[in-house]
């Protein structure tokens, strides 16, 4: 899901009561501009780090919680509330040494055994996180405890107030990088022990805490005070839910940043608009695909699922439905990823040849396929244009009809693995930059994105084998093998590598995504006038 940073003109909000009054009231009265800026977005799915794994919960959670390490502007792990550590010779053991005097928004201490306290949570059954077994699971004896065989996590050990001991399986270069997911973040023990809807009063670490939230109306969140690092630039930041079509609201001065699709390209891209200036562009590590359930039929079957693949003429949807605006996808890795291959080879748009997959499946021909169903986000209204292209063509191509099913966008990434169809469609935006978290996170026997259950012994090997070894080239040319041999399995037909096109009045100064879809809002002030 796109993230969208939204600001409205106080007064002709407050007039049409698109604020509420104690948003309003945010602005100050004075003809100034104030350091607030205004989102515009939806209600989180969650704000309970543990559990949250779509982009519009993590929108808020990582403004309100933070981890022991984040990503800076180059995606490399950095200090955050661990001031350093020091791994062991063998590469499995870090030590954190905490920050003194970093402090929850109630203005308690962080210690070690906070965060021990937050993983343990995370991994019990209990707490039913989705995300714990991804991004915690190389920890020694986490496994367990996700599993309820154990209580303790055996590879966890607070040596003192500020001090933590981590041990993983083995050593692996991008575990760091785990750690700057929303799962690792800290959470309050009492906070949580508030009662079952404690996340919506969150009690984090972040440079902003939460003030208000008026559900399908209005999130506030303001600066804190608390903050161990650099206090955030702006006062306030205020999320307008579900409050009108945004890229209206940027044509009307009543926001200053809107996301852009296709319907709007042309005006934002005409040399004598008003657009073009206020235009950028930023590359995404985001992969766009159709997954197969290759557990039953048809798509057991590989020769039809190299049907379905070659009778989509990729390409030309790419430049008619979404001008240009994608990227067609060979493979898994996008470009910027370490181990990205030019030289992937995929299979082609190719009609006939799909028909003569089609006739050498245990088939024989589209008549006697099983129904088909592909399940993918939406509001039960018309299918996206791209899906409506897919679909045409596989009816024209292959003489098959795909009946489309609709689940809610909120409900799609938490229950997709238990009811999904035959096919569905899905996409994965980088959570750091490494081949392991698209090719392993999505296609190692077992994983929990693992959507469609593919499996192949010889491509875990390599994967294993890849995210263990110390010589980073050797590294990097297994990645590059596991990802060919399952693009060869046609696992999945990859369609897309995405980017983010914004506006952004002038006036907004520091407002940039990253290569994961994130502003760091702590870093945008609003100049005067």
């Amino acid at each position: 899901m796109r993230r969208f940073a939204l600001i409205l003109f106080a007064a002709i909000l407050c007039a049409a009561l698109i604020l509420s009054q104690s948003a309003c009231q945010l602005f100050g009265k004075s003809g100034g501009r104030q350091q607030v800026l205004n989102l515009y977005s939806i209600d989180p799915v969650t704000l309970d780090p543990a559990i949250a794994g779509e982009a519009t919960s993590h929108q808020y959670i990582m403004q309100i919680f933070s981890g022991l390490v984040r990503l800076d502007d180059s995606l490399k792990p950095v200090p955050d509330i661990a001031e350093k550590w020091q791994v062991s010779r063998d590469g499995r053991t870090y030590t954190f040494t905490l920050r003194k005097n970093v402090r929850f928004h109630s203005g308690r201490e962080v210690k070690a055994q906070d965060f021990a306290y937050s993983w343990r949570r995370a991994a019990d059954p209990a707490t039913g996180s989705l995300t714990a077994a991804t991004y915690l699971g190389d920890i020694v004896g986490m496994k367990e405890v996700l599993t309820g065989r154990s209580q303790q996590i055996a590879g966890i050990r607070v040596i003192d107030d500020y001090t933590l001991q981590v041990t993983i399986d083995t050593p692996k270069v991008y575990f760091l990088s785990k750690l700057t997911y929303p799962t690792a973040f800290v959470v309050d023990r009492a906070n949580v022990g508030a009662g079952e809807d404690w996340w919506a009063r969150p009690n984090g670490t972040g440079p902003f805490r939460l003030k208000q939230w008026d559900k399908n109306s209005l999130i506030v969140l303001e600066k804190n005070p608390l903050y161990y690092d650099k206090p955030a630039g702006l006062d306030s930041v205020v999320y307008q839910l579900y409050s009108g079509v945004p890229m209206n609201l940027y044509e009307t001065s009543r926001i200053d940043v809107t996301g852009f699709g296709t319907d709007y390209i042309d005006r934002v891209t005409d040399e004598k608009g008003p657009f073009r200036k206020e235009m950028a562009v930023y590359p995404e590590l985001s992969f766009f695909y159709i997954g197969f359930d290759v557990t039953r039929p048809p798509f057991d079957d590989i020769n039809v699922r190299r049907a379905f693949y070659q009778a989509i003429n990729r390409e030309k949807i790419a430049i008619l439905t979404f001008r240009n605006m994608v990227q067609k996808a060979e493979g898994i890795l996008p470009p910027g990823i370490p181990a990205f291959n030019k030289a992937l080879t995929g299979l082609a748009h190719d009609p006939e040849t799909a028909k003569r997959w089609l006739a050498a499946s245990k088939y024989g021909d589209a008549s006697k396929l099983p129904p088909i169903t592909i399940t993918t986000a939406g509001l039960g209204g018309g299918m996206s244009q791209d899906l409506e292209a897919i679909v045409q063509e596989w009816r024209l191509n292959l003489g098959v009809e795909v009946t489309v099913r609709q689940l809610e966008p909120e409900r799609f990434t938490y229950v997709l693995k238990e009811e999904r169809d035959e096919m569905f469609v899905s996409g994965w935006i980088a959570d750091y930059p490494h081949p392991q978290d698209f090719l392993e996170v999505l296609f190692h026997t077992g994983a929990d994105y693992n959507f469609g259950e593919y499996s192949n012994p010889e491509v875990d090997a390599m994967l294993d084998q890849a995210g263990t070894e110390p010589d980073t080239e050797r590294s990097l040319a297994l990645y590059q093998k596991a990802e060919q041999k399952i693009v060869d399995d046609v696992a999945v037909i990859p369609l897309w590598f995405g980017k983010n096109y914004i506006l952004v009045k002038p006036y907004v100064n520091g407002y940039k995504l990253n290569a994961l879809g994130y502003p760091s809002l702590a870093n945008v002030t609003i100049a005067p006038p």
